[in-house]
């Protein structure tokens, strides 16, 4: 795909998302109980319910996130040029994010707001046995509007990756739409992640909507893209997709990845993994396929470095690599 690119590309990927600080903490299954949290499920909370939960978790581990937001860092460990929008407040988690977010070799110029929500963030909770249970306050992360869409950074980034999570408050859905305008207009890619069965369910019309007539890299679970199309099969759910978009990236977990682009369909296996924390997974398979396909990689290529990329993250806490991605990807694939 780079071969192809006009010589004015800035960046090899922009990822429009909530822009939270994860806060990512070991509990016992006493913590889960003791505060009514649905194990291994993902609860929207109000701001007072979130200072509270805060309050009692143990010591943690604080740094930029949200999906698109570790997607985007994925793609600068690779060695990808990367840029970010999304929306915090002038606080203290606020400057975490963006220093963080810099600091991991991103590009993100977003103004904080002033007034309003304070910053969103994530507060995740990983028992013993990976699995993580997760209360995100959104925050000022919603409050993104299509004035904080740089044309310039769009037009001159390869792809634009949405993050389906951010597709609720009327504000976002048209910054999203004008993202998507912008990126089509320059003659870029559009990618979107569907982020979870719950953004699935809640948005089901329109995100059909969006893969047909806006997205050209659809990226999801098996979960999450048969519920999209309403469907208890999930090679019914791939035909489905299939001549819907140009590209659609299907992780399987253990069973791993099945991509559809035209008439191919590569099958891929997963990497081996010793499994610590599934956190971020998801995410950071997208940075590795969004990479792999904007360094002119062909499709089966980009699903191993994508897998190879997902495994890293889940074998330790935190949805950060903990090494360099780029270092990682050579010593496996020799690329």
């Amino acid at each position: 795909m780079s071969d192809g690119a006009a010589n004015d590309v800035r960046f090899d990927v922009v990822a429009l998302g909530n822009a939270l600080v994860d806060v990512i903490a070991q509990v016992d299954e006493g913590f889960i109980e003791s505060q009514g949290l649905e194990r291994g499920a993902m609860t929207l909370i109000d701001a007072e319910r979130a200072a509270a939960l805060y309050d009692a978790m143990p010591p943690a581990l604080e740094m930029s996130g949200g999906s698109a937001g570790n997607t985007i860092v994925g793609v600068a460990s690779l060695g990808g040029r990367a840029a970010y929008i999304g929306k915090v407040r002038d606080d203290e988690l606020g400057r975490v994010f963006r220093h963080d977010i810099r600091a991991a070799g991103v590009a993100y110029d977003v103004p904080p707001s002033l007034s309003g929500s304070p910053t969103g963030r994530c507060l995740i909770a990983v028992t013993a046995d990976a699995q993580r249970t997760m209360s995100t306050y959104l925050g000022a992360a919603v409050e993104l509007t299509p004035d904080d869409v740089d044309e310039a950074i769009v037009a001159g980034s390869q792809i634009t990756y949405l993050e389906g999570y951010l597709w609720d408050p009327p504000d976002a859905k048209a910054a999203f739409l004008e993202a998507a305008r912008i990126a089509h207009d320059a003659g870029r890619k559009v990618a979107l992640t569907l982020s979870d069965a719950f953004c699935v369910e809640r948005h089901r019309a329109e995100f059909v909507d969006l893969v047909d007539g806006h997205v050209d890299i659809l990226f999801g679970n098996e979960i999450e893209i048969m519920s999209l199309y309403q469907l208890t099969d999930f090679d019914a759910a791939l035909q489905r997709v299939r001549g819907r978009c140009e590209i659609a990236a299907l992780t399987r977990s253990e069973k791993g990845a099945v991509i559809v682009a035209g008439d191919e369909v590569h099958v891929v296996d997963a990497e081996p993994a010793h499994v610590i924390d599934t956190t971020g997974a998801g995410d950071i398979y997208a940075s590795g396929f969004l990479f792999g396909l904007t360094h002119g990689h062909d499709i089966a290529t980009c699903a191993r470095i994508a897998s190879i990329t997902a495994v890293e993250v889940i074998s330790h806490y935190g949805a950060r690599p903990e090494t360099s991605l780029a270092d990682l990807v050579k010593s496996k694939l020799k690329i």
